[in-house]
């Protein structure tokens, strides 16, 4: 038997050696592919950009906050005015080696994957601050092993563009710490009431165990862990060596002082929606709801406080007959004539977006009555001129007859123009305006501040009615009649009113710094004759009850059918508006009780009380090219004699602007101040 040969094993072993060195070829190739092609992943230097999301903070004109405004509660602050003990507690906690690696802490990251894989999930992550950093700001929070590759490539990057303190810097800026607020000063405001920047040792080592786990960790939700946990970083901070052993017992022994917590308030919620209509205009809703900007206004907290409560306290309550409606709605604005800052604004009596000291048109009633005696004074006619108070028809240009009535119904007779604006008196109004034609009342008007009228089509305010007693097509604002007034009460001038003052970035650098526009737009001897009969108004006329005991000047104002009412009037310091009405138009009875101007003089009286009372007295400035202490006749607006036998209550003392006072002496004082009794003249002509 022939013996078969052994078949050789060499080529086998030989394809085998080739097959393996192909495998292990492809291997490193498709290794190192895969490599590259993650490195190249890398984002640039450029793409690092470390942006953040800050709260925008609205101060007033005293630097108290008025709110903040954000999508993510972050208070920035700077790493060198942050206390080392807070950064030591931080880094403690989160990443001793931090000094000391470049991004990535190798033998922490191992440890980390033997734990996970006994435990069979990601009970650690292994990441550094810096790693931190890359996934907030640039990545996803997924655990996932893709995102941690990618925050290793991050974390290079940061640190090659970025110090460690500019790194530490924003992840003490980033970092959540539970109940809305981000970043260690909106912590500490948080838990503490105070500035990062104002920490105790054991407050920072509170705060740096909160960030691991705020839900956990948060002394509000679980004081007994909080301790514990703060505790922790301070035996831990003692074994990094950044505190000795007796500071670290020290503060373990310290108790958890905690800020109240309270629900977040926004004060003066009308005016901070007006603000942020401007703002989002100008800077739009990332910025203004993430840029940190800080936002001065011309606010006053405690003006606005006075104010809120002054309206609130004075509006009408109770069933009225035509609705279920049991209390109006009012406004109330402030403004400063002087510089223009609104210093108050009440929109309503809710919280609404509807602001109605602003955004309302309605009727001004009588108050519109200014226009017309400033005319009047600016053209020539004086305090003394003369007007009958009695029934008069107008006609109008429509071919129609128009007859006014008074308030009360009756009839006053012969009358200064003073004495006709103190008692509004609407027969001598419309016979001022009628004089004066209506494009001059509107001209001066449009030139004080109101940017309303309607001057064109089937239905305007070119006409006796809407000029003189105030039943205008559209209305007036709040905001708008203030500063016409505020005119008055600085001299002539008019000023824009304006209630952003300085806003700056998170940085403290200046983005705009504003001043109201100025315009002089009457003669001071104007402003001071007008502002004068005002005086009497309050003194002595329809609005008696806004007597603050200081001078002040105002007019009331009440719709025809008690549908509107007003009251403006202004100091030296302080021009304010107030009205109050349904914002559906109806009468206004409440519980039986009839309401007009009196109770929004009773309003703006409060206000002005409250809000001035720290403020000193002044009296308007005096200009000159005044003739002053005339004495005259009431029923004639001509001079009296000192001799003159009339009753006292019919002689005053008046003041012109030179040149228009009278030269004539009253025919009244040539004789018996009871021969010129009306009855006695009467018979006598019957005689």
């Amino acid at each position: 038997m022939v013996k078969q040969r052994k078949k050789s094993t060499k080529p086998i072993r030989r394809f085998l050696l080739v097959l393996l060195i192909i495998l292990v070829s492809v291997g490193i190739g498709g290794t190192f592919g895969i490599l590259t092609a993650y490195l190249r992943s890398a984002p640039t230097l450029d793409q690092v950009q470390f942006q953040q999301q800050f709260t925008t903070n609205i101060y007033d004109i005293n630097g108290k906050l008025i709110t903040d405004l954000y999508r993510e509660n972050r208070v920035p602050i700077n790493v060198d005015t942050i206390p080392d003990l807070l950064k030591q507690a931080v880094v403690a906690i989160e990443d001793a080696q931090f000094y000391d690696h470049h991004g990535i802490n190798f033998l922490a990251f191992g440890r980390a994957i033997i734990v996970n894989l006994q435990e069979r999930r990601f009970a650690q992550g292994g990441g550094t601050i810096t790693m931190q950093v890359a996934r907030n700001l640039f990545l996803t929070q997924d655990k996932l092993i893709t995102r941690k590759l990618q925050e290793f490539l991050w974390a290079v990057q940061i640190e090659r563009k970025y110090a460690k303190d500019e790194i530490l810097e924003v992840y003490l800026n980033e970092v959540h710490l539970g109940h809305g607020a981000n970043g260690v000063e909106a912590g500490a405001q948080l838990y503490f009431g105070k500035s990062a920047t104002e920490l105790s040792l054991h407050e920072a080592a509170l705060i740096a165990g909160v960030i691991r786990w705020p839900a956990r960790y948060s002394p509000f939700i679980n004081p007994d862990i909080a301790v514990e946990r703060r505790n922790f970083v301070l035996t831990r901070m003692y074994e990094v060596g950044f505190i000795n052993k007796m500071q670290a017992e020290a503060a373990k022994a310290e108790p958890i002082n905690l800020m109240e917590r309270l629900g977040r308030t926004v004060n003066a919620p009308y005016y901070v929606d007006h603000i942020l209509q401007e703002l989002i205009e100008r800077y739009g809703d990332e910025r203004i709801f993430g840029g940190g900007l800080r936002v001065y206004t011309s606010l006053d907290l405690d003006m606005q406080k006075a104010a809120e409560q002054a309206l609130l306290e004075g509006l009408p309550t109770g069933n009225t007959s035509n609705s279920t409606l049991t209390q109006p709605q009012g406004a109330l604005i402030a403004i400063d004539p002087r510089n223009g800052h609104i210093r108050a604004m009440v929109g309503g009596r809710g919280e609404d977006k509807f602001n109605r000291s602003v955004q309302a048109l309605r009727s001004p009633g009588s108050a519109i009555k200014v226009f017309a005696y400033t005319a009047a004074i600016d053209k020539g006619i004086t305090a003394s001129t003369v007007y009958v108070d009695e029934a008069t028809e107008f006609l109008l240009s429509t071919g129609e007859s128009w007859t006014p009535q008074n308030y009360a119904g009756t009839f006053s007779g012969a009358m200064t123009v003073r004495e006709a604006l103190e008692r509004s008196t609407n027969i001598v109004a419309a016979k001022v305006v009628n004089q004066l034609g209506f494009n001059t009342i509107l001209e001066y008007g449009k030139k004080m501040g109101i940017t309303t009228f309607i001057e064109r089509g089937r239905t305007n305010d070119l006409g006796l009615a809407p000029l003189a007693l105030g039943g205008l097509t559209d209305g007036v604002s709040p905001l708008e009649m203030a500063s016409a007034y505020g005119v008055l009460a600085n001299q002539g001038i008019r000023v824009e009113p304006i209630s952003i003052i300085r806003i700056t970035d998170a940085y403290g650098n200046i983005l705009e710094d504003n001043t109201a526009r100025k315009e002089v737009v009457l003669s001071e001897q104007t402003s001071y004759i007008v502002t004068d009969m005002l005086r009497g108004v309050i003194e002595r006329g329809t609005g008696r009850n806004a007597n603050i005991n200081r001078p002040a000047a105002g007019k009331t104002g009440t719709h025809q059918d008690y549908r509107d009412a007003w009251f403006v009037g202004y100091t030296p310091d302080i021009v304010a508006a107030v009205w109050f009405g349904a914002d559906t138009p109806e009468r206004m009875v409440y519980a039986g009780v009839e309401y007009g101007s009196w109770n929004a003089a009773t309003i703006w009286q409060r206000f002005m009380s409250n809000s001035l009372r720290n403020t000193p007295i002044s009296d308007f400035p005096k200009p000159s090219s005044l003739v002053e202490d005339i004495r005259i006749d009431t029923k004639t607006g001509l001079l009296v004699r000192d001799d003159c036998t009339l009753p006292a209550n019919e002689i005053r003392v008046e003041t012109y602007i030179r040149g228009t006072e009278p030269t004539e002496y009253s025919p009244r004082c040539s004789q018996s101040w009871w021969q010129s009794l009306p009855f006695l003249n009467q018979n006598q002509n019957n005689m």
